[in-house]
């Protein structure tokens, strides 16, 4: 999962901490004028996998077992998408989302790298007009963009037609971004109607997606039995407890002895 991109990202990180332990009190080192050269080398520059090793016991981001091989699921045809609030699976996976975009912060990238595990972002392209590129790093860490609206409406009650401009125009912009087309949609708040799903299929989505779990201030809420469960769908947002909220929900689905496994790789392999 570490591709060419974090690798550097990760050494990098990594020769800055080392230039650092080489300094005394921020001073550039000098040379003695007098004996031999001193026989101790620089201290080498950790590894990227020595440095996402440090970054996830900073964090408190557990270690999960390998995620099984995914067992894509069948959908019902027509001129609709499902309206999916779990993965129908037995498989001992759950599936991490996030949504939106407004608020970017650079820990979020650095957190999501030394993760390194698989999560979809719903995102609103108003929300991530101002700094697309925030994101990519993100797609290097593992994650895969889907569309969450243009504007973030509640799609409830609106008219087919203004229901497909808000996710073909979303799907449209964040193709031009990131290269991919997103194929997964969630509708803002939840909220959904017939025209919804049959605008989402026109557009080129496979599925429309609630959750199970939302994570909000550090705090995972259950709508259900506390617990994660094999297949739960776990909703949270780009917001100042990103840590906070990212850590916690994964540290839920550990103890629940799942692994984080990718929502597009259980969707069916035609669509």
């Amino acid at each position: 999962m570490w591709n060419a991109r974090i690798a550097r990202a990760l050494t990098a990180a990594g020769a800055v901490m080392v230039l650092a332990a080489c300094t005394d009190g921020g001073s550039p080192a000098t040379s003695a004028s007098w004996g031999p050269p001193a026989s101790s080398a620089p201290a080498a520059a950790p590894t990227p996998d020595q440095t996402r090793a440090a970054l996830r016991a900073k964090y408190g981001i557990p270690n999960f077992a390998e995620a099984p091989p995914p067992q894509p699921i069948t959908l019902a045809g027509g001129d609709a998408v499902e309206y999916l609030h779990r993965i129908p699976t037995d498989q001992k996976v759950a599936f991490l989302t996030i949504d939106d975009g407004y608020l970017k912060l650079p820990e979020a990238q650095e957190i999501m790298a030394a993760a390194g595990v698989p999560v979809t972002l719903f995102l609103t392209t108003d929300a991530i007009k101002d700094d697309p590129d925030y994101f990519k790093p993100l797609v290097d860490s593992g994650a895969v963009i889907e569309s969450h609206t243009i504007s973030h409406p509640n799609m409830r009650g609106k008219s087919l037609e203004f229901q497909k401009k808000q996710i073909c125009g979303s799907a449209d912009k964040l193709e031009k971004w990131y290269t991919r087309r997103p194929t997964l949609f969630r509708p803002p708040y939840g909220n959904k109607d017939e025209n919804t799903l049959r605008a989402a299929k026109e557009c080129g989505m496979t599925a429309a997606f609630m959750w199970t779990e939302t994570v909000h201030k550090g705090k995972v809420r259950y709508q259900g039995p506390k617990g994660v469960k094999p297949g739960d769908i776990i909703l949270m947002h780009f917001r100042e407890a990103f840590r906070a909220d990212f850590v916690n929900a994964l540290k839920a689905i550990h103890r629940a002895g799942l692994t984080p496994a990718l929502l597009e790789d259980y969707m069916p392999p035609s669509a």
